[in-house]
């Protein structure tokens, strides 16, 4: 049985992958290490933190010293790697947080690894699993083929830059050392607990809230949508079958342009509000409570510095070699988000007001 150490496990995709893995294979030790900073939020764990086999340290994975001490306390032999700042339009406003979080945060895991593994040999076998984005790959234009594994790295954002770098420590540590090492590149993900910053998120609550939907530039910007749920089961494909030093990709399938989501959204909205008249109640600022189309909300705002223009993922590997393939397709991946988000509403708005738990006392802090 694994015993895992999971980065970034209050985030996004790292506490929907909690969730997942306890779900999938009980009794199964699990460790989360989270810096706990804005996005992390231990209310996306609020379910499971009685759980005994769920361990959770607030601590930061720059500190080499605590990773070596939770690897060889727990007897960890699996890293799966979230932790990272991923927000393109702040790492425009502060790169330096991103290098020091995903590039030094990145070689500190593996320096960590390296020691307790392969010097002190504390396990048998191991895996440190790399969660990285398409982003690294650049822009495609609108004609082009999708990213493959082996398309050529050319980041436009200090974001993608520092998820570039750490990418190439992953695999040097790989190839030097002889870490056994994994890598994913996923396309756009999205679904519960997405912190509501990112696009759809932040449609939702905001016409929820009767509030400005902005989309930058001409909303033509295009990009492959991976539901959460399908980006955890690809990581356990690669945990469970994966080639040591293999780099996969992992894509929905989904292309769609900002635009387009964002009316898709509003339709549903629209739709919902039709059916379910007492949600106009629950959320009397949405224009659809008083009958008014939410895409009424939708403004246009100045395009953002270096602003890819489409991103498309080919997870043909993962497909063939894996037998992995997205099961949530975008219309009712949307749909599920959405409905998720209404019925959550306590979640998001103590975000909003500042209010989301960061360390209570059953969380251990380092």
């Amino acid at each position: 049985m694994a015993r895992l150490l999971v980065t970034g496990g209050a985030g996004f995709i790292g506490a929907n992958f909690v969730h997942y893995w306890l779900g999938a294979h009980p009794g199964e030790r699990l460790v989360v290490l989270d810096a706990l900073t804005y996005s992390g939020n231990l209310a996306n764990l609020q379910a499971l933190l009685k759980r005994p086999e769920l361990r959770v340290i607030h601590g930061t994975i720059c500190d080499t010293a605590l990773v070596q001490t939770l690897l060889r306390e727990e007897s960890i032999d699996t890293i799966v790697h979230f932790a990272a700042e991923s927000h393109v339009d702040r790492s425009i406003s502060g790169p330096e947080v991103f290098v020091q979080t995903n590039v030094v945060g990145t070689h500190s895991l593996l320096q960590a690894a390296r020691r307790v593994w392969l010097e002190e040999r504390t396990v048998r076998a191991h895996r440190f699993h790399h969660i990285s984005t398409d982003e690294v790959f650049g822009s495609l234009e609108m004609d082009d083929a999708p990213f493959t594994e082996t398309t050529r790295y050319a980041p436009n954002s200090p974001y993608a830059a520092s998820k570039a770098a750490s990418d190439h420590l992953v695999r040097a540590y790989q190839r030097t050392f002889g870490l056994c090492t994994t890598m994913s590149n996923c396309s756009n993900n999205y679904g519960p607990y997405q912190f509501p910053e990112k696009l759809i998120p932040l449609v939702i609550v905001n016409l929820l809230r009767g509030k400005p939907l902005p989309i930058y530039g001409d909303g033509l910007n295009v990009r492959d949508w991976l539901h959460v749920d399908d980006h955890c089961r690809g990581i356990e494909a690669i945990l469970l079958r994966g080639i040591v030093g293999a780099t996969y990709n992992l894509g929905g399938r989904s292309e769609c342009n900002n635009l387009q989501l964002v009316t898709s959204l509003c339709g549903i909205a629209d739709r919902l509000f039709r059916e379910q008249p007492s949600l106009a109640a629950d959320f009397p600022d949405c224009p659809a409570s008083r009958g008014v189309a939410t895409s009424s909300l939708i403004s246009f705002v100045a395009d953002r510095p270096g602003h890819d223009r489409r991103y498309a993922t080919d997870c043909m590997l993962i497909e063939q070699q894996l037998g992995f393939q997205p099961r949530v397709s975008l219309a009712s991946g949307l749909e599920q988000t959405f409905r998720w988000y209404l019925e959550h509403g306590p979640w998001w708005q103590a975000i909003l007001d500042g209010r989301h738990p960061r360390q209570p006392p059953s969380v251990a802090a380092a």
